[in-house]
């Protein structure tokens, strides 16, 4: 079947190049780099004797945050990593954070056998490591061909590709073939990696990494100056609505209002999964009448009812100013959801909707110890959010329960490094 995709991957790349590049185009950030998709990466340092090679894929912000505490782990044991990502907004992330950690960085190459061949003789690595979902074919056969093992770390199978893959035991081969061992998440995502027919002995919960990522946390200055930067001014309460997908920001600011017509001090921060979206947030935002503040436009020169926080890597940082947090992509029609895991980890009242099938297994324990709420659509979403805000009590009580809950679910990162470190001393 590699044969197959190998020959029919090129039709399909020049017919979906065009849509790929306008969405580039729309993200920006893109330029510097874009060769490195073509197997043509920056100067690699030519490998130490003696020194392990990992090559770590994380696919964007959300994953490249994920993996900070992997690459201390990984340099403390003096091994050098090759860290790559496919968007614009990981590397940027990777390029402020990482280049101590990093004996280089790249873009992932584009899945196609000469561009992968290429990236993989310039990285040269002893091990190779994937995140979450992702499962490239060429890549795990380039690593098969050459005797690496590949490891995936926090794996996971959202819902939507576990029915399309059990349909099908033929395609569950391909794309699962040529990973050495799976790390699962959690318990549901192992479950579903062996009913696709991957050797259960080759699989371990080890849990999910993004419980242990120490979030910096802002003094009362800093807290202050961001809350001034946005235009959310003092004293009110900020209701987040964190990784929005569209239609959610129009149910968000109908929760806005109408937990003002209640009488609540309040306003309403947007945080669009996509920043490229902004200019259609704006046209939604200069209809309401409401007065509005996009973050990528400097800092508001007063305060507004509603601030957007369309810029890259400030999610943490915002949620720590919100009272409660919507997690978006949750609301009908969408589907999938957003990860809830920064805002529990930071401690706030959560809400999502009825989608949240990319991260079914925390929804339901979060829900099942009291640590989040969920709305079934946006009239229940106005509804709660008028409660809870108009409610500190019940909103302490859900952040404790956040605090519980990541105090019982972590270790993940000191079983992943484990077993990173055991594949990197056992070879093939």
């Amino acid at each position: 079947m590699i044969w197959v995709y190998r020959l029919l991957f090129p039709f399909a790349l020049v017919a979906l190049s065009p849509y790929y590049l306008l969405r580039m185009r729309r993200r920006g950030g893109y330029g510097d780099g874009f060769w490195h998709r073509f197997g043509l990466p920056p100067a690699i340092p030519p490998r130490r004797p003696g020194v392990g090679r990992v090559w770590l894929q994380a696919v964007s912000v959300g994953e490249m945050l994920a993996v900070e505490p992997i690459l201390r782990g990984l340099k403390e044991d003096g091994t050098e990593v090759v860290l790559t990502t496919t968007t614009s907004t990981g590397f940027k992330v990777a390029a402020e954070r990482y280049r101590p950690l990093a004996a280089a960085m790249a873009y992932f190459p584009v899945d196609w056998m000469p561009f992968s061949a290429r990236a993989w003789d310039a990285f040269a690595p002893d091990l190779a490591i994937v995140t979450e979902g992702e499962r490239w074919p060429e890549h795990l056969r380039q690593a098969k061909a050459r005797r690496v093992p590949v490891l995936c770390i926090n794996a996971r199978i959202s819902e939507r590709s576990f029915r399309r893959l059990r349909r099908s035991h033929a395609a569950a081969r391909f794309v699962l073939d040529g990973m050495t061992r799976v790390l699962a998440g959690s318990e549901l995502d192992a479950e579903r990696f062996r009913e696709l027919g991957f050797p259960p002995e080759r699989i371990s919960v080890t849990g999910n990494i993004k419980l242990d990522v120490q979030i910096e946390p802002l003094d009362e200055v800093g807290r202050g100056r961001l809350r001034r930067e946005l235009g959310l001014g003092e004293g009110r309460l900020v209701l987040l609505g964190s990784s929005t997908w569209p239609g959610e920001e129009e149910a968000l600011v109908g929760a806005l209002v109408a937990a003002r017509a209640r009488g609540l001090d309040c306003s309403l921060l947007l945080v669009p999964r996509h920043a490229e979206r902004r200019s259609e947030i704006e046209r939604l935002l200069r209809a309401t009448g409401l007065s509005y503040h996009l973050r990528s436009a400097g800092p508001s020169p007063g305060q507004v009812d509603i601030a957007v926080g369309d810029t890259t890597g400030e999610l943490r940082a915002m949620t720590q100013l919100a009272d409660l947090v919507f997690i978006g992509k949750s609301l009908p029609p969408h589907t999938e959801g957003q990860t809830p895991v920064e805002a529990a980890t930071i401690g706030k009242a959560i809400l999502f909707g009825p989608g949240m099938a990319n991260f079914r297994s925390i929804a339901n324990d979060l829900m099942n110890r009291g640590a989040a709420r969920t709305v079934a659509d946006a009239a229940a979403l106005a509804a709660q959010c008028g409660a809870l805000l108009g409610d500190g009590v019940a909103r302490e009580a859900i952040a404790g329960a956040c605090a519980r809950w990541r105090r019982d679910n972590g270790g993940g990162v000191a079983r992943t490094l484990e077993a990173i470190r055991a594949q990197l001393g056992r070879g093939y």
